[in-house]
């Protein structure tokens, strides 16, 4: 999403975009996603798990802070996922999709607090 912004020139004030801002990512089926645009957030429908792999890394690969994925299409993305649980960016986060929650991403939370803090305090 890009950050407007002004800057000066020879005629005075200009606004112009400017693309070094980081992006937030919505990646799983279209109708779990797609009411995320209305956010400004990258949405990516997709219900394939192939073509979730290849959005995933290209995502990893650019400026994306934060991936939300759908827990229907990460449950079989766990090895994608993996990869990227130490890094500082992208954080990758769980959401319910369409037929609800499988508590995937409240595991994933739970493990997380307990290995910052040292003890399950959910």
């Amino acid at each position: 999403m890009p950050v407007w912004m002004q800057r000066l020139s020879g005629k005075g004030w200009v606004t112009c975009m400017h693309d070094d801002a980081y992006h937030i990512a919505v990646l799983g089926d279209p109708t779990s996603v797609l009411g995320f645009k209305a956010l400004g957030f990258d949405v990516f429908p997709t219900e394939s798990v192939e073509a979730a792999r290849e959005i995933l890394t290209a995502l990893a690969g650019r400026k994306t802070a934060v991936i939300f994925i759908t827990e229907q299409l990460a449950k079989n993305l766990g090895p994608e996922i993996d990869r990227y649980r130490d890094e500082p960016a992208p954080a990758i986060i769980l959401i319910p999709g369409r037929d609800g929650s499988l508590g995937i991403g409240m595991s994933n939370l739970k493990k997380s607090v307990e290995r910052a803090v040292g003890a399950d305090i959910l």
